[in-house]
């Protein structure tokens, strides 16, 4: 016998996971789209637009306590146009709305629930709403009731509210050209700014709840380079300490959670999400290539093998987001008891891992759960213990395989399984990257399948992007400026990692649309949604990072990288003014463009552009890679010639390969600005050139 859903509703025919967690629900939901705007007309009833994502652990409240009342969705099917959007789908409806509410109440959040005149326009909104009133807000109930009395008793002032709310909304996020040097005294202020915002005690900027700030991380990085600041380094290391040894990382099976509730790292919002991991692995690959601590290096390969193991596509792409909840709890999947972990390992070994972990009998936690955290080094427990490293880390590496088989047998968070281009362009960037670092060509496979999978299934017929895929579904939405900068940044890293020139090839192809479609002629700088999309109430630029970089500061990025291999000087106009345009909020806020300072930094170089000829398969070629990948050094481009490339179109893609013979087993050339020194022959000439200049200085 089956169990029979007494009611449905439109989003049962949706591909976003988290539309259909509402496909059941009492409340007559429609997805956005021409059917549910017409309707609002027609009816000339206010909308009411809900909009969160599947791993959000109060949109699975809200959905709980309000949209499965009945008594809430007659009213909401009485007196509103409900449409529910997927966030991750649709961040140009996210970004709009999320200011508006940003604006009405001082602070946003998912789920987040706006009230729309028909014509799409917001007068009031906020996050989410208790079913009655509690907590300090009021019931939604209430709420509603009461705001489909003033729009039948008081129109007028609403859609004047209405239209002032969006007229200011026209206003949020212009940037305003201003003169002035791009100089590295904006680094030196942002810097300093980072510097009074940090957490001397946990590491991090800020107190509860703490966010990681991978980027602000990497610009830190830069800033212990450029200025050679002790201070910007220890910045770094104090926070990555602090989270890989925290509860914000899975100690069993990698990864970080997205946000710590608490100033210490323990305590995380336990969702995972494929983009704070992308970012995150490049922090940890740069701070081993900068001072070679193995926990970094540790960390960013257990990360990357989550991603492998339970993020990825049998297709090849990624996977967007793990839920905090499973079973309708927060956290449920990851935390234990003590008398759970002794009744697994024994007594004696669940002993040392607890001590090491900080499992405590009455729980660290709610319930009396505990979250795995470490307290210390694994170096000074062993002291503790009288035992080698190596011995008690076999130890606990064991302990933590029993640990991870039972954990695996759970009931699982549920995991959102649609591919999105932006946050795949930012894996496939890491992977990269982690391919260069680690030399690892497993991680270089899965970039390279991740990314033959966006450029052939999703694109149209006429060679645009789309945004999102998901399995059984044809690939759907226009995609956005980020989608383009991401995945452009994404390919000139994977060129890099496997020196294939198909992967320059396809990012100039992508930077043409990108400024076909998405530039603004008049003031420069990148809109966020292309001159072909939907008409929305508002085109902006997006100029803030948020918990992803900037559309424009990574379109910078990477058209500046670029620039940098292929000697594109209209590419290089393009970063340019978008820097300039910019420069007025790198003086006034520079917090909030962390991926814009990134992108200033490497425009203030000087770029080493490294040409190198020789096998790629070569021991020798492999040793001046292996040199090149094991220094931190931010401010280069790497280009290489094998044995049986066709010169010609080499040349013409990457003109830093033209003229450059091979002289030996391998040769590099080492130039900037497109003018080399003498070639270096060989790889006895290569380490001892990098040794004694600044090519591999740490700093």
């Amino acid at each position: 016998m089956t169990m029979q859903t007494p009611f449905t509703n439109r989003l049962l025919h949706e591909t976003s996971p988290y539309l259909r967690q509402h496909a059941h629900n009492p409340v007559d939901w429609y997805p956005w789209g021409a059917e549910a705007l017409a309707r609002a007309k027609q009816l000339d009833r206010p909308i009411f637009l809900s909009i969160g994502y599947s791993a959000c652990h109060w949109c699975h409240v809200m959905e709980r306590e309000s949209f499965e009342n009945e008594e809430i969705a007659k009213i909401l099917n009485d007196y509103f146009v409900s449409i529910k959007v997927d966030r991750e789908e649709r961040p140009d409806l996210d970004q709009i709305y999320m200011a508006a509410v940003q604006m009405l109440t001082g602070s946003g959040g998912w789920p987040m629930s706006v009230f729309l005149t028909p014509d799409l326009k917001p007068f009031t909104g906020g996050t989410y709403f208790p079913p009655d009133d509690r907590y300090g807000r009021p019931g939604f109930k209430r709420l509603l009731l009461h705001i489909a009395e003033i729009w039948r008793t008081r129109r007028a002032e609403v859609e004047e509210a209405a239209a002032q709310i969006t007229n200011h909304l026209r206003n949020v996020g212009r940037l305003e050209k201003e003169e002035g040097a791009l100089d590295a005294a904006l680094l030196r202020q942002a810097r300093d700014d980072l510097a009074r915002a940090f957490d001397a005690r946990y590491g991090g900027f800020g107190r509860a709840p703490k966010f990681p700030h991978p980027i602000d991380l990497r610009f830190l990085l830069r800033c212990w380079k450029r200025f050679n600041d002790p201070h910007a380094l220890e910045m770094v290391c104090v926070t990555l300490d602090h989270m890989a040894r925290g509860g914000i990382y899975d100690h069993l099976g990698g990864g970080f959670a997205r946000y710590s509730t608490d100033e210490r790292w323990l305590v995380p919002h336990f969702e995972k999400m494929l983009y704070d991991n992308a970012l995150l692995t490049p922090c940890y690959l740069e701070a081993f290539q900068a001072v070679g601590e193995p926990l970094y290096r540790e960390i960013a390969e257990e990360t990357l093998g989550w991603v492998l193991r339970e993020m990825t596509s049998p297709d090849g792409p990624f996977y967007s987001t793990l839920d905090a909840d499973s079973e309708g709890e927060e956290g449920k999947f990851y935390v234990w008891t003590a008398v759970e972990i002794e009744q697994i390992l024994g007594k004696e070994e669940a002993a040392l891992f607890s001590e090491v972990y900080g499992v405590e009998p009455e729980g660290n936690w709610e319930h009396g759960k505990n979250i795995l955290h470490r307290a210390k080094t694994f170096g000074q427990y062993a002291r503790l213990h009288g035992l080698s490293e190596r011995e008690l880390r076999r130890r606990i590496d064991a302990s933590r395989r029993k640990l991870f088989a039972v954990r695996s047998r759970r009931v699982w968070p549920g995991r959102d399984e649609k591919v999105l281009t932006s946050w795949n362009g930012l894996m496939i960037g890491a992977l990269a990257q982690a391919a260069q670092v680690l030399e690892r060509r497993d991680y270089a496979a899965a970039a390279t399948r991740a990314a033959d999978f966006l450029l052939t299934r999703m694109r149209g017929s006429d060679g645009r992007l789309l945004r999102v895929w998901s399995a059984g579904s044809e690939p759907k939405l226009n995609a956005y400026l980020e989608d383009y900068a991401f995945l452009l940044d994404g390919l000139v890293s994977l060129y890099e990692a496997t020196f294939a020139l198909r992967w320059i090839e396809a990012a100039l192809d992508l930077a043409e649309i990108m400024i076909d479609q998405f530039w603004d002629p008049a003031d420069g700088g990148f809109f966020y949604t292309g001159r072909d999309h939907e008409t929305l109430i508002v085109r902006s630029k997006d100029p803030h990072d948020n918990a992803i970089p900037s559309g424009n500061a990574m379109a910078v990025t990477a058209l500046l990288r670029l620039v940098q291999l292929t000697g594109r000087r209209d590419l290089q106009e393009k970063a340019e003014r978008t820097l300039q345009l910019y420069r007025g909020l790198l003086a006034a806020h520079p917090l909030a463009a962390g991926q814009m300072l990134l992108a200033l930094d490497f425009y203030l170089g000087p770029v080493q552009e490294i040409a190198i000829v020789g096998d790629p398969a070569a021991e020798d070629t492999r040793r001046v890679l292996r040199l090149l990948a094991s220094s931190y050094q931010p401010h280069r481009v790497l280009a290489l010639q094998a044995p049986g490339d066709e010169e010609r179109k080499l040349n013409e893609r990457l003109p830093l390969l033209a003229g450059k013979t091979s002289r030996g087993p391998v040769t590099v050339y080492v130039c900037q600005n497109f003018t080399c020194q003498a070639p270096l022959v060989g790889v006895e000439a290569v380490e001892t050139a990098f040794k004694r200049t600044d090519y591999s200085q740490k700093g």
